[in-house]
């Protein structure tokens, strides 16, 4: 597969059970082939993203020492701001080309998880960034709802067999600044090549040439979404429950070409994780005699804490 799928969310979102039919078949296929989607038909609106967009921009804008003291100590980096440099992709001690911001889940009904999350952190200086924030964050989990509806139904599952994982789940969503380039990079890129983590991961901004995905003869393709679209993919929580039936894509974000080294770029992807007592244990309807069970058994809160070690956001 050289490119990446387009699909529409209002497909499965229809009446018409032929329609509601294709969205699965093709979602499926893209997930088990190259990992990736681009999604139209979601539940963002021009407004919201324009207003996001202002509210982020206004953000990194600030002063180091003002955005510095959004960073608090002893979370992982789980929320509030990270500054510049400080993440690298798992294997690479070179940090990434960028800084962001962590929003978290905003617990209902359930004060045993609201005690065991971070709190989100509030910023003063910027009055429309917490608000603009929160309401972002309930349209991609709005969003990602539906996409896990169809990849259970594709899988075989009773269609919200993921509804109770992801209520309340511990997701992230990540405004990302990637600021000019000022030196010549001595190792480092924006993003080097990596998996995510969580179930699955939409993303916001990949509307411009940067973010890169390893399709299975290791080629490298550039993944463009459309404006009106999000780019979609597997993280490796559902790989690992799916017994690698539905692809974790290695993807990277590439440094741009020497001209445009004096331009920011904003990219916006959340995380959608389930609650950490999900068993990730692989899903017998996934095992067969010609694809033995590759994982053992594990939640998902066992399996972050293990990655975050790895990427050196929390010490052991």
């Amino acid at each position: 597969m050289n490119s990446i799928p387009s699909v529409n969310l209002q497909d499965f979102l229809s009446e018409d059970p032929s329609r509601k039919q294709k969205f699965i078949t093709e979602i499926g296929k893209a997930y088990e082939e190259i990992g990736f989607v681009a999604l139209k038909g979601h539940f963002l609106d021009d407004t919201l993203i324009e207003n996001l967009y202002s509210q982020i921009k206004e953000f990194f804008d600030l002063p180091l020492d003002v955005k510095e003291k959004y960073e608090i100590e002893g979370i992982g980096g789980q929320r509030g701001y990270t500054s510049f440099g400080k993440e690298s992709a798992k294997g690479r001690k070179v940090g990434d080309l960028k800084e962001f911001w962590h929003f978290g889940q905003y617990v209902e009904d359930d004060p045993v998880l609201e005690a065991e999350y971070p709190d989100n952190v509030m910023v003063d200086e910027v009055p429309g960034f917490n608000e603009v924030g929160k309401q972002t964050y309930k349209m991609l989990e709005k969003t990602a709802k539906y996409v896990l509806r169809a990849l259970a139904l594709h899988l075989g599952l009773e269609e919200t067999y993921f509804d109770a994982y992801i209520k309340n789940g511990n997701s992230i969503l990540r405004p990302i600044h990637y600021p000019p380039i000022q030196d010549e990079p001595k190792d480092a890129v924006r993003a080097a090549a990596h998996g995510d983590i969580n179930l699955i991961t939409l993303l916001m901004g990949a509307h411009g040439k940067g973010l890169q995905v390893q399709n299975h003869k290791g080629q490298w393709i550039d993944a463009i979404a459309q404006p009106d679209e999000l780019m979609i993919n597997v993280g490796d929580m559902l790989s690992r429950h799916t017994n690698n039936k539905l692809k974790s894509t290695i993807h990277r974000v590439v440094n741009p070409p020497r001209e445009l080294w004096g331009t920011s770029r904003y990219s916006i992807p959340f995380f959608m994780h389930p609650i950490s007592e999900m068993p990730l244990n692989v899903l017998d309807n996934c095992v067969d005699a010609e694809n033995p069970k590759q994982f053992e058994d594990v939640t998902a809160g066992e399996f972050l804490n293990e990655r975050l070690v790895e990427l050196g956001l929390i010490k052991k």
